[in-house]
């Protein structure tokens, strides 16, 4: 196996203190690899990353259309939302026209990740709900797909046809047959694939012709990157930086995906150490090397030379990433 590479350095003064490494890899329409740093062929789990593929079933079904879902549904079946009102006013809207309630839901119950909305309940001692959990967006998904097939109300089963359907879209797209799966944050299962199956797979939805499910779906979240996460995250930020060129989309554990429909590429990257700062500094380094991201836009400056300050407001280093990663 080939070792991570470098993808982010913490510097305090003149002193190196720390590096981040970690696999990524850039692949065209073909399926190729055009650029790659550590190992492709590791295998991994895209965790949130995923919400693209696991949402295909939902349009090619022809559940979405039946539905009539428009763009913020779909985009909100991607999102690992924030838990704000603009989040639950989208998905309690869509859940309350299927004729369901957050009962219904197999997600698991999360405070909202929305500061307002969190200390609002916490000082009207209410307890927070399952349509506040990040994957809310996507359980609403698999909640009108299990619908349109008669399926049962244990949806995050893995041998619900729900979960079927999104296995099979996944080898699909990847071009691999999974080696297996592990249960995610919100109890459903998310199959694993190597490194260069989840970039082939980005740049398969990247080059999809105008129409598809995999253009609608990339296209809604370009259209509504604030469904997609929200304010303040990097998937909404950096979206809004590349004018909607680009749809990005987070995971757990260090993972990011990037879609580049104008070139056709498609982008999966893991942080080997699992961190969110690492991650977002290797794919806002990769937007800027494809000409995708201008370096001195404040979302870019965020998370590439971005000053790291102590209690008292001082500078006292900097995070970068790795010089391989920008030339």
């Amino acid at each position: 196996m080939t070792a991570p590479a470098p993808f982010a350095e913490i510097w305090r003064g003149q002193f190196l203190e720390s590096v981040h490494s970690g696999h990524a890899v850039i692949c065209d329409a073909s399926g190729e690899i055009v650029e790659a740093w550590g190992d492709p062929d590791a295998v991994v789990l895209a965790r949130s990353s995923s919400k693209m593929i696991q949402a295909l079933p939902l349009v090619r079904s022809g559940a979405a259309d039946a539905f009539g879902l428009g763009t913020r549904q779909l985009a909100l079946s991607c999102a690992s939302h924030q838990g704000a009102q603009i989040h639950l006013d989208g998905v309690g809207a869509w859940i309350k026209e299927l004729g369901l309630t957050d009962d219904d839901f197999r997600c698991g119950t999360e405070e909202s990740r929305d500061r307002e909305i969190m200390e609002a309940q916490i000082r009207a001692h209410e307890t927070p709900c399952r349509i506040h959990n990040n994957c809310s967006g996507k359980h609403a998904g698999f909640l009108t797909l299990s619908k349109h097939l008669g399926g049962g109300p244990d949806y995050v089963a893995p041998d619900h046809p729900v979960q079927r359907a999104c296995l099979e879209a996944f080898e699909e797209v990847t071009n691999q047959t999974s080696p297996g799966f592990g249960i995610d944050g919100c109890s459903a299962p998310n199959h694993a694939a190597t490194l260069h199956g989840l970039a082939r797979a980005m740049a398969h939805f990247a080059a999809a012709p105008e129409g598809s499910a995999e253009e609608r779906l990339h296209q809604a979240m370009r259209m509504h990157p604030d469904l997609v996460a929200g304010e303040g995250r990097a998937c909404t930020e950096l979206m809004r930086a590349c004018e909607g060129k680009v749809a990005l989309k987070t995971g757990a554990e260090g993972f990011f995906i990037a879609i580049i429909p104008e070139k056709g590429l498609g982008i999966a990257l893991k942080a080997a150490c699992g961190t969110t700062r690492a991650a977002e500094a290797a794919i806002a380094a990769l937007l800027v090397r494809l000409g995708m991201l201008d370096p001195n836009h404040p979302a870019a400056l965020k998370r590439i030379n971005k000053p790291i300050t102590n209690w008292d407001g001082l500078t006292t280093g900097i995070l970068k990433p790795a010089a391989g990663l920008l030339a």
